[in-house]
């Protein structure tokens, strides 16, 4: 189902298994980084827990005296006898001060490599991921351009993959956080009392617990917020690409309105996910809040009435500093629940958009001919664009190789949607459309459209030099080549000199090093047409289709364009789209277009002498052109 608002719900439809173990499919490549990574992540977060464990052991056997052995002495690290003397003590001090230095080292150290390697691949799983997500979007077919947005395709581009690549690069480490963390904290803490520690530690499975509701709570939220984000971004590059249009016919307040419609819309679904992470959070800092007051109490009481098992003065500061340190990631295990929906939610779109197959694909054994001669035929075709009435209605037509056909007939008559079947953008619903006397869909995509040309009425440019434009036609030359290659540049002047281009390139400020600005905003619509068609030309296609190629040039320089033309096709088979009937009164043959049906087709002399629907327009135009010159 075609999505209208730029949501990009449908794309979820085409998800395989679950997006997160999808996501982890790309870190396989990068496991020994990853390894290393997590290594040195874990051996970070246990260098942190030594410091509280060695202010423990100074308290009750350094400052205070004799006391418990302790930890530290339990596993060799400390001499376990009984210190008495100030050198002694003295001596224990410094072997604890060094201790303290190296677990300070391999801190920093062991924290600058997991923090390397783990980002690191963060970033390279990001860079595959946007890389493979754009490759497959510019293989899906034209039906998916036709029903989504560009601002959602860029939202998944930017948003969605750079959401993921922030949740790899800073929740998988506060995944070991907690794991490292709650895990050594709880070890020592039974270590010293089973009785506080299971205090402390009841809250765990509870903030577990929690956390899988948390996800369910707020799921749907995140599904939304992802669609209104991408509904916004729509909406926003419409009104920015369509700036000139809102300022012709002073539409500023409507399209703010509906701009802040949109951003009302985001606004309340983010408002809503606010409310209920921030009471998720309040009652976590409650719970631990009530775990640190108990502790405090039994551990206390313990000490007050000299119960078995009760802390040393150490031990009893060791648990609060833990305390503290425990809670920290535990609570963070709410907001890593909070990221990893959001993240979730991002994989879904771009997992979703990555398992949407093309329509039009190659077939398992295609047909990859040496050489295109360039002879069409239409045999009976049909089309439709979905659902919506036929566009085309058996449609017949053979065109030979190296013939020029001018196409005619009023707007919405199925002239641009025939010659888009030769280059199959789109199948037939019935007919064949075919090739050198080979079915379309029997061609290899690539090998095809190798062979076609299309020069469109409204031409895209690209943001880059006029060089660089034009040379995007070479499939001689490597694109990192175009623009220093001596031979390359050759080839784009002489391409410019055919379509009446080189005069005005030369005149520009920096000649063919000229930036066109993005889609070509800095030239006129003649200028853009020209390029479009030098850019065509340098291709060297069997076929060429020019859609109204001529619409935006003066007369003058449509009848140079023409010239050129009529030599440069002589070759080739060219379809001509025309307004303008006086592009094609040359043309080998006319067809005339009504309603999706060939209603009309000859020569021009032909064709006004059968005083038909050709010959009414001609008429028309003429009437025009003599207003025009009056």
């Amino acid at each position: 189902m075609p999505d209208d608002h730029g949501g990009f719900e449908d794309v979820r439809e085409t998800l395989d298994g679950h997006p997160m173990v999808s996501l982890l499919s790309y870190a396989r490549p990068y496991w020994p980084r990853l390894t290393l990574g997590v290594v040195a992540a874990f051996c970070t977060r246990f260098a942190r827990l030594l410091p509280p464990i060695l202010v423990a052991t100074a308290i009750d056997r350094v400052i205070l005296g004799p006391s418990d052995p302790g930890l530290l002495a339990r596993v060799g690290l400390l001499p376990s006898e009984v210190i008495v003397g100030t050198a002694a003590r003295t001596a224990l001090l410094e072997r604890l001060v060094a201790i303290a230095a190296l677990a300070y080292v391999v801190r920093s150290l062991t924290r600058f490599g997991s923090r390397y390697l783990l980002q690191s691949a963060a970033q390279k799983i990001q860079r595959d991921l946007r890389n493979d997500t754009y490759d497959h979007l510019q293989h899906l077919s034209m039906d998916f351009f036709v029903d989504h947005q560009t601002g959602g395709m860029m939202s998944i581009l930017n948003s969605d993959v750079n959401r993921l690549e922030q949740f790899l690069n800073t929740e998988f480490r506060q995944l070991i956080r907690v794991v490292a963390t709650v895990g050594g904290i709880a070890v020592v803490l039974w270590t010293y009392s089973p009785k506080l520690a299971a205090i402390a530690l009841a809250p765990v499975p509870v903030i577990g617990v929690a956390s899988g509701y948390f996800l369910t709570w707020i799921e749907p939220r995140y599904k939304s917020i992802r669609e209104s984000v991408s509904r916004l971004n729509t909406r926003l590059e419409n009104n920015l690409g369509g700036a000139a249009v809102i300022k012709t016919f002073n539409r500023y307040a409507f399209e703010r309105d509906r701009v802040a419609e949109r951003s009302q819309d985001y606004h309340d679904e983010k408002v809503a996910a606010l409310r209920i992470r921030r009471a998720f959070f309040a009652a976590l800092r409650l719970l631990t809040g009530v775990v640190f007051v108990l502790v405090l109490y039994v551990g206390g009481m313990d000490n007050i009435t000299g119960a078995e098992g009760a802390l040393t003065a150490g031990s009893f500061a060791l648990f609060f500093l833990y305390l503290r340190r425990l809670y920290s990631p535990m609570r963070r295990v709410g907001k890593s629940a909070n990221k990893y929906q959001l993240a979730k939610s991002s994989a879904e779109r771009v997992f979703g958009l990555l398992g949407r197959e093309p329509t039009i694909t190659s077939p398992d054994e295609p047909h990859r001919p040496d050489a295109v001669g360039g002879a069409v035929t239409f045999d009976d075709v049909t089309f439709s664009y979905g659902d919506r009435e036929p566009v085309l209605r058996n449609v017949s037509l053979d065109v030979p190789a190296g013939t020029t056909v001018g196409l005619a007939g009023p707007t919405g008559a199925g002239k641009s949607t025939l010659v888009k079947l030769v280059a199959r953008f789109h199948d037939t619903d019935a007919g064949a459309v075919r090739v050198d006397g080979v079915d379309v869909r029997e061609y290899d995509l690539d090998a095809l459209r190798e062979e076609i040309a299309v020069v469109e009425q409204n031409p895209y440019l690209f943001s880059g030099t006029v060089a660089e434009n034009i040379a995007y036609g070479d499939r001689t030359a490597l694109a990192a080549e175009r623009s220093e290659d001596g031979a390359a540049r050759d080839r784009v002047i002489e391409a410019a000199k055919a379509a009446e281009a080189h005069a005005f390139v030369s005149d520009l400020p920096a000649g063919y090093d000229t930036f066109v600005g993005e889609r070509g905003v800095k030239l006129s619509g003649g200028q853009r047409q020209r390029l479009a068609i030098a850019r065509a030309l340098l291709n060297d296609p069997a076929i060429i289709v020019f859609d109204e190629a001529t619409s935006d040039v003066d007369t003058e320089t449509e009848e140079l364009i023409q010239e050129s033309l009529d030599r440069l096709i002589e070759d080739r088979t060219a379809f001509v789209i025309a307004h303008r009937l006086s592009t094609i009164r040359d043309a080998d043959r006319i067809v005339v277009l009504d309603d999706g049906e060939i209603v009309e087709t000859g020569s021009h002399a032909d064709l006004l002498a059968a005083d038909g629907d050709y010959a009414a327009l001609w008429d028309a135009q003429a009437d025009e052109r003599t207003v025009a010159d009056d």
